[in-house]
Order: C-alpha cells, then structure tokens, then sequence
C-alpha cells in the first residue's frame, strides 16, 4: 500500500474508535478505562493532525487540554483532561451538576472527529508539498556540489548543474501533464513543450534555452573550452529557475 492509502487507512481507523470512546465516555464508573483508550487514540491523533492540518492543530488540542490560563470552571472551559483526571461537574448548592459533564465530553470528541474527517481531503496535497520540498533540497544540495567543483572541473561541475536543471524541468511537466515523446529528453525537448503550453513566458524560454546551451559546453567536447564565469553563470542560473519554475 502506498503512502497516501496508509494515511488513509490509520485515519478511517482513528474515526472508527470514536464511538467505543464516546461509549466509555457516558460511564463517570469506567473513567479509567476510558482514559486509557482516549490516551492512545488521542496521541496517534496528534501525530496526523500535525501532518496534515497543523493549522487545525491547536483546535483539536483545545479540546483535550486544560487552559493554564482557565479563570473559571464552566462547561464552557471544561476539558476531556479534566474528565481523565476525574474531575466532574461542578456541583450547585444541592450537590448536583450544575451541567451535564457526559454531553460536554461528547462534543469535544465529536469536534476532534470532525477535524479528522476534515483532513481525508488534504492528504494528496500535504504528500505532494511534502515530496516538492524534499527534492528541492535534494536540488539545493546538488548544486552545492556543482559550485565545489568550479575549483576541480569546470565541465564536471556545468553537467551536475545541468542535470539538476533537466531533473526539474522533467517533473515540471509532470506536474503540468505535458507530454514529452522523447524517451530520454534534453533541457532543449523540454523547454519548446513547457513555453507552448504556458508555463512560462518566453523570457524564461530564452533563459532556459541559454542554460541549456552552457550546459552543452561541458557535454561535449569542442574546440572551445567552458569558462569559469560561464559555468557559474549556469550554476546561479539554475537556482534560479528551480526557484520559480513548478
């Protein structure tokens, strides 16, 4: 199973539990048994609402946790970590709760549910960002090697750079859905498809194009040598575009 249909999987799993939790929530006899099965529930929650929706995170907590900054204990401010600790309702003059403690934990469980629930539309999106920013590190990291080798191998420094730039460009069509025929595309085969279809403009064709052309200087040997100033022309330029081309 891949990624995404894990995710999946552990959040209809987690969504699953939530009513033999509510269930042991109605029990105030049972409070350790359902602090039990919320504590597990609750920290592998945390762990998925982070990945996918940290922007819901403190709101799924809030439910959970007792506000250090609480002036009052109302059924407004009253929290499933109070519940845990068992500690009720408050009591009115006659010894009976003021409010029904039961009720106040059910809806903050079924909030966490609905959060949950929530994020099942987020998950191809959050892997996908996830994947963009692992491999523009990866990009990053490679054209720190192509500037080390300025000082070794001019032509061996302009092919790594290259690499990165048609690496790029190939999974910028991919992005766009663009078809490239050629089995093993050059920077130059990728560059005609992605102006065509309105990716770029032609300013960044021509740029790309330029980039493609340095990098031919150190692909093949010819009677001109690549110089220095060159290739770090194709390194910088490469940063560049990998920083605004998707």
């Amino acid at each position: 199973m891949d990624t995404e249909g894990e995710i999946n999987k552990e959040l209809d799993a987690l969504v699953a539990e939530v009513p033999s939790i509510r269930k042991l929530a109605i029990k105030t006899d049972d409070i350790i048994a359902f602090g039990a099965k919320y504590q597990n529930w609750y920290s592998r929650c945390v762990k998925i609402v982070e990945l996918l929706g940290s922007d819901r995170l403190n709101e799924f907590c809030s439910y959970y946790r007792i506000d250090p900054k609480r002036k009052d204990f109302s059924v407004a401010t009253y929290v499933i970590q109070d519940y845990v600790n068992g500690i009720l309702a408050a009591m009115d003059l006659y010894n009976k709760p003021k409010w029904d403690v039961h009720n106040a934990i059910t809806i903050r469980i079924i909030n966490q549910s609905h959060i949950l629930e929530s994020l099942k539309s987020r998950i191809g999106t959050v892997l996908a960002d996830v994947k963009g920013h692992l491999l523009a590190q990866i990009e990053d990291e490679e054209l720190e090697i192509a500037r080390k080798l300025l000082r070794v191998s001019l032509r061996g420094a302009g092919a790594v750079a290259g690499v990165v730039l048609e690496s790029h460009l190939q999974r910028t069509a991919e992005n766009h859905k663009v078809s490239i025929k050629k089995k093993d595309p050059t920077n130059s085969d990728l560059n005609d498809p992605l102006k065509s279809v309105g990716v770029y403009a032609i300013p960044t064709w021509r740029k790309i194009q330029h980039l493609a052309d340095l990098r031919n200087l150190c692909d093949h040997k010819k009677d001109k040598e690549p110089s220095h100033d060159e290739i770090e022309e194709l390194i910088v330029g490469v940063s560049a575009i990998i920083k605004t081309v998707f």
